[in-house]
Protein backbone atom coordinates (compact mmCIF):
# COMPACT_ATOMS: atom_id res chain seq x y z
CA UNK A 1 0.00 0.00 0.00
CA UNK A 2 2.47 2.61 -1.22
CA UNK A 3 1.73 6.32 -1.35
CA UNK A 4 0.37 7.61 -4.66
CA UNK A 5 1.35 10.76 -6.57
CA UNK A 6 -1.74 12.39 -5.04
CA UNK A 7 -0.55 11.47 -1.53
CA UNK A 8 2.83 13.05 -2.20
CA UNK A 9 1.16 16.17 -3.54
CA UNK A 10 -0.93 16.41 -0.38
CA UNK A 11 2.22 16.15 1.78
CA UNK A 12 3.83 19.04 -0.07
CA UNK A 13 0.64 21.10 -0.02
CA UNK A 14 0.19 20.90 3.75
CA UNK A 15 3.84 21.10 4.83
CA UNK A 16 4.29 23.99 7.24
CA UNK A 17 0.75 25.31 6.85
CA UNK A 18 -0.80 24.28 10.17
CA UNK A 19 -0.98 27.84 11.50
CA UNK A 20 -2.52 29.20 8.30
CA UNK A 21 -5.08 26.39 8.29
CA UNK A 22 -5.92 26.99 11.95
CA UNK A 23 -6.58 30.66 11.19
CA UNK A 24 -8.86 29.96 8.23
CA UNK A 25 -10.45 26.66 7.20
CA UNK A 26 -10.12 24.81 10.54
CA UNK A 27 -13.12 26.65 11.95
CA UNK A 28 -15.21 25.49 9.02
CA UNK A 29 -14.24 21.84 9.42
CA UNK A 30 -15.01 21.97 13.15
CA UNK A 31 -18.73 22.24 12.45
CA UNK A 32 -19.05 18.52 11.69
CA UNK A 33 -17.27 17.34 14.85
CA UNK A 34 -20.26 16.84 17.22
CA UNK A 35 -22.20 14.85 14.61
CA UNK A 36 -19.10 12.84 13.70
CA UNK A 37 -18.47 11.80 17.31
CA UNK A 38 -22.14 11.03 17.86
CA UNK A 39 -22.24 8.79 14.79
CA UNK A 40 -19.16 6.90 16.02
CA UNK A 41 -20.62 6.43 19.51
CA UNK A 42 -17.75 8.30 21.18
CA UNK A 43 -18.37 8.62 24.90
CA UNK A 44 -16.64 8.08 28.23
CA UNK A 45 -14.20 5.18 28.26
CA UNK A 46 -14.38 4.47 24.52
CA UNK A 47 -11.03 3.84 22.81
CA UNK A 48 -11.12 6.15 19.79
CA UNK A 49 -8.69 6.82 16.95
CA UNK A 50 -8.87 10.21 15.21
CA UNK A 51 -7.24 9.87 11.78
CA UNK A 52 -6.02 13.07 10.12
CA UNK A 53 -6.49 15.04 13.31
CA UNK A 54 -5.13 18.29 11.87
CA UNK A 55 -5.13 20.92 14.60
CA UNK A 56 -6.70 18.46 17.05
CA UNK A 57 -10.29 19.70 17.11
CA UNK A 58 -11.81 16.23 16.97
CA UNK A 59 -9.29 14.79 19.44
CA UNK A 60 -9.98 17.56 21.95
CA UNK A 61 -13.75 17.12 21.62
CA UNK A 62 -13.43 13.35 22.11
CA UNK A 63 -11.27 13.89 25.21
CA UNK A 64 -13.91 16.24 26.57
CA UNK A 65 -16.40 13.35 26.32
CA UNK A 66 -14.11 11.20 28.44
CA UNK A 67 -12.90 8.96 25.63
CA UNK A 68 -9.42 7.40 25.52
CA UNK A 69 -8.07 9.19 22.46
CA UNK A 70 -5.29 8.37 20.02
CA UNK A 71 -4.80 10.76 17.10
CA UNK A 72 -2.56 10.77 14.02
CA UNK A 73 -1.64 13.20 11.28
CA UNK A 74 0.84 13.16 8.39
CA UNK A 75 2.10 16.73 8.97
CA UNK A 76 4.50 17.33 11.90
CA UNK A 77 3.25 20.87 12.56
CA UNK A 78 -0.32 19.57 12.77
CA UNK A 79 0.80 16.90 15.25
CA UNK A 80 2.41 19.59 17.41
CA UNK A 81 -0.72 21.77 17.37
CA UNK A 82 -2.98 18.77 18.06
CA UNK A 83 -0.82 17.79 21.02
CA UNK A 84 -1.36 21.24 22.52
CA UNK A 85 -5.10 21.22 21.76
CA UNK A 86 -5.62 17.75 23.25
CA UNK A 87 -2.87 17.16 25.85
CA UNK A 88 -4.71 14.10 27.23
CA UNK A 89 -4.55 12.37 23.83
CA UNK A 90 -1.78 10.19 22.43
CA UNK A 91 -0.93 12.17 19.27
CA UNK A 92 1.43 10.62 16.73
CA UNK A 93 2.91 11.28 13.30
CA UNK A 94 1.49 8.68 10.89
CA UNK A 95 -0.36 8.57 7.58
CA UNK A 96 -2.76 6.43 5.64
CA UNK A 97 -2.94 3.98 3.94
CA UNK A 98 -1.03 2.15 6.71
CA UNK A 99 -1.16 3.08 10.40
CA UNK A 100 0.95 1.58 13.21
CA UNK A 101 -1.78 -0.06 15.28
CA UNK A 102 -2.85 -3.69 15.80
CA UNK A 103 -6.03 -5.18 14.40
CA UNK A 104 -9.12 -4.34 16.45
CA UNK A 105 -7.28 -1.84 18.66
CA UNK A 106 -10.11 0.72 18.86
CA UNK A 107 -13.80 0.83 19.72
CA UNK A 108 -14.35 3.73 17.30
CA UNK A 109 -12.40 5.32 14.45
CA UNK A 110 -13.21 8.75 13.03
CA UNK A 111 -11.87 10.78 10.14
CA UNK A 112 -13.04 14.36 9.67
CA UNK A 113 -12.58 15.14 5.95
CA UNK A 114 -9.48 12.93 5.82
CA UNK A 115 -10.80 10.95 2.83
CA UNK A 116 -10.55 14.15 0.78
CA UNK A 117 -6.78 13.96 1.22
CA UNK A 118 -5.81 10.33 0.55
CA UNK A 119 -4.83 8.81 -2.77
CA UNK A 120 -6.68 5.52 -2.31
CA UNK A 121 -9.89 6.05 -0.31
CA UNK A 122 -10.92 2.40 -0.50
CA UNK A 123 -7.62 1.21 0.98
CA UNK A 124 -7.86 3.91 3.63
CA UNK A 125 -11.30 2.71 4.71
CA UNK A 126 -10.15 -0.89 4.82
CA UNK A 127 -7.36 0.22 7.12
CA UNK A 128 -9.83 2.02 9.40
CA UNK A 129 -11.91 -1.15 9.52
CA UNK A 130 -8.83 -3.28 10.31
CA UNK A 131 -8.08 -1.23 13.41
CA UNK A 132 -11.67 -1.24 14.68
CA UNK A 133 -12.85 -4.09 16.91
CA UNK A 134 -15.74 -6.22 15.61
CA UNK A 135 -18.94 -4.29 16.27
CA UNK A 136 -17.07 -1.01 16.69
CA UNK A 137 -18.10 2.07 14.75
CA UNK A 138 -16.39 4.06 12.02
CA UNK A 139 -17.51 7.54 10.95
CA UNK A 140 -16.07 9.79 8.24
CA UNK A 141 -16.90 13.08 6.56
CA UNK A 142 -16.17 14.44 3.09
CA UNK A 143 -17.24 17.53 1.15
CA UNK A 144 -20.26 17.04 -1.08
CA UNK A 145 -20.04 17.39 -4.87
CA UNK A 146 -21.24 19.57 -6.46
CA UNK A 147 -20.11 22.03 -3.79
CA UNK A 148 -22.52 24.25 -1.91
CA UNK A 149 -22.47 27.94 -2.93
CA UNK A 150 -20.26 29.05 -0.05
CA UNK A 151 -17.70 26.36 -0.77
CA UNK A 152 -17.63 27.36 -4.46
CA UNK A 153 -16.91 31.04 -3.76
CA UNK A 154 -13.11 30.90 -3.98
CA UNK A 155 -13.16 28.67 -7.05
CA UNK A 156 -15.51 31.09 -8.80
CA UNK A 157 -13.12 33.95 -8.11
CA UNK A 158 -10.21 31.96 -9.54
CA UNK A 159 -12.22 31.09 -12.65
CA UNK A 160 -13.45 34.66 -13.14
CA UNK A 161 -9.85 35.90 -13.02
CA UNK A 162 -8.84 33.42 -15.70
CA UNK A 163 -6.24 31.80 -13.44
CA UNK A 164 -4.83 28.49 -14.65
CA UNK A 165 -3.99 25.74 -12.12
CA UNK A 166 -0.24 25.04 -11.98
CA UNK A 167 1.18 21.78 -13.28
CA UNK A 168 2.04 20.53 -9.78
CA UNK A 169 -1.61 20.42 -8.66
CA UNK A 170 -2.54 16.74 -8.61
CA UNK A 171 -5.96 15.11 -8.83
CA UNK A 172 -7.08 11.74 -7.55
CA UNK A 173 -6.59 8.97 -10.11
CA UNK A 174 -9.85 8.17 -11.92
CA UNK A 175 -9.82 4.54 -10.80
CA UNK A 176 -9.47 5.59 -7.16
CA UNK A 177 -12.24 8.19 -7.15
CA UNK A 178 -15.89 7.66 -6.21
CA UNK A 179 -19.16 9.63 -6.43
CA UNK A 180 -19.11 12.35 -3.77
CA UNK A 181 -22.77 11.81 -2.97
CA UNK A 182 -24.52 10.23 0.00
CA UNK A 183 -25.13 7.05 -1.97
CA UNK A 184 -21.58 7.04 -3.31
CA UNK A 185 -19.95 7.45 0.10
CA UNK A 186 -22.19 4.85 1.75
CA UNK A 187 -21.35 2.42 -1.07
CA UNK A 188 -17.64 3.09 -0.53
CA UNK A 189 -17.98 2.11 3.14
CA UNK A 190 -19.81 -1.02 2.08
CA UNK A 191 -17.00 -1.92 -0.34
CA UNK A 192 -14.56 -1.64 2.56
CA UNK A 193 -16.55 -4.26 4.48
CA UNK A 194 -18.47 -2.02 6.87
CA UNK A 195 -21.91 -3.15 7.93
CA UNK A 196 -25.11 -1.08 7.89
CA UNK A 197 -23.34 1.84 6.19
CA UNK A 198 -25.49 4.96 6.00
CA UNK A 199 -24.85 8.56 5.05
CA UNK A 200 -26.35 11.86 6.20
CA UNK A 201 -25.94 15.33 4.71
CA UNK A 202 -24.86 18.18 7.00
CA UNK A 203 -25.85 21.66 5.83
CA UNK A 204 -24.85 24.92 7.52
CA UNK A 205 -23.84 28.54 6.96
CA UNK A 206 -20.24 29.13 7.95
CA UNK A 207 -19.81 32.53 9.61
CA UNK A 208 -16.52 34.20 8.79
CA UNK A 209 -15.05 37.44 7.44
CA UNK A 210 -13.61 38.34 4.06
CA UNK A 211 -10.10 38.63 5.42
CA UNK A 212 -10.27 35.36 7.34
CA UNK A 213 -11.66 33.48 4.35
CA UNK A 214 -9.08 34.96 2.00
CA UNK A 215 -6.20 34.26 4.39
CA UNK A 216 -6.26 30.50 3.74
CA UNK A 217 -5.72 30.55 -0.02
CA UNK A 218 -3.40 33.56 0.28
CA UNK A 219 -1.14 31.37 2.44
CA UNK A 220 -1.30 28.38 0.06
CA UNK A 221 -3.68 26.28 2.17
CA UNK A 222 -5.28 23.34 0.31
CA UNK A 223 -5.53 23.03 -3.47
CA UNK A 224 -7.28 26.38 -3.83
CA UNK A 225 -4.32 27.96 -2.05
CA UNK A 226 -1.84 26.17 -4.31
CA UNK A 227 -3.66 27.62 -7.33
CA UNK A 228 -3.75 31.15 -5.91
CA UNK A 229 -0.15 31.33 -4.73
CA UNK A 230 1.22 29.98 -8.03
CA UNK A 231 -0.11 32.99 -9.96
CA UNK A 232 1.66 36.25 -10.78
CA UNK A 233 0.97 39.18 -8.41
CA UNK A 234 -1.26 40.76 -11.05
CA UNK A 235 -3.41 37.61 -11.35
CA UNK A 236 -3.59 37.21 -7.56
CA UNK A 237 -4.85 40.79 -7.36
CA UNK A 238 -7.46 39.99 -10.01
CA UNK A 239 -8.58 36.90 -8.09
CA UNK A 240 -8.92 39.03 -4.96
CA UNK A 241 -10.94 41.65 -6.87
CA UNK A 242 -13.42 39.03 -8.07
CA UNK A 243 -13.48 37.45 -4.60
CA UNK A 244 -14.51 40.78 -3.07
CA UNK A 245 -17.21 41.25 -5.69
CA UNK A 246 -18.61 37.75 -5.19
CA UNK A 247 -18.59 38.13 -1.40
CA UNK A 248 -21.47 40.59 -1.76
CA UNK A 249 -23.79 37.60 -2.32
CA UNK A 250 -22.98 36.28 1.14
CA UNK A 251 -22.44 39.44 3.19
CA UNK A 252 -24.80 39.97 6.11
CA UNK A 253 -25.89 43.38 7.47
CA UNK A 254 -23.15 43.22 10.13
CA UNK A 255 -20.51 42.78 7.44
CA UNK A 256 -19.78 39.12 8.19
CA UNK A 257 -19.96 36.38 5.57
CA UNK A 258 -22.46 33.52 5.83
CA UNK A 259 -21.20 30.85 3.45
CA UNK A 260 -23.53 27.87 2.78
CA UNK A 261 -21.68 24.55 3.00
CA UNK A 262 -22.65 20.90 2.72
CA UNK A 263 -20.77 17.84 3.92
CA UNK A 264 -21.48 14.12 3.88
CA UNK A 265 -21.24 12.09 7.11
CA UNK A 266 -21.14 8.32 6.64
CA UNK A 267 -20.87 5.66 9.32
CA UNK A 268 -21.00 1.91 9.74
CA UNK A 269 -19.88 -1.01 11.89
CA UNK A 270 -16.78 -3.16 11.62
Amino acid sequence: MAHTAFDEYERRTWAGRADAYAASFAKLCAYAVPDLLRAAGVREGVRVLDVGTGTGTVAAAACARGAKVTAVDAEPDMVARAGRAAPEADVRLASLPRLPFPDGEFDAVVGNFVLNHVGRPREALRELRRMTRPGGRIAVTIWAVPPAPGQALLGRAVQAAGAVPPAHVSALAHEDDFPRTGQGLAALLGEAGLLNATCDTLVWDHRTTREEWWSGPAAGVATIGQIVTSQTPAVVAEIRRHFDLLCAEFTRPDGALALPHAALLAHGRA
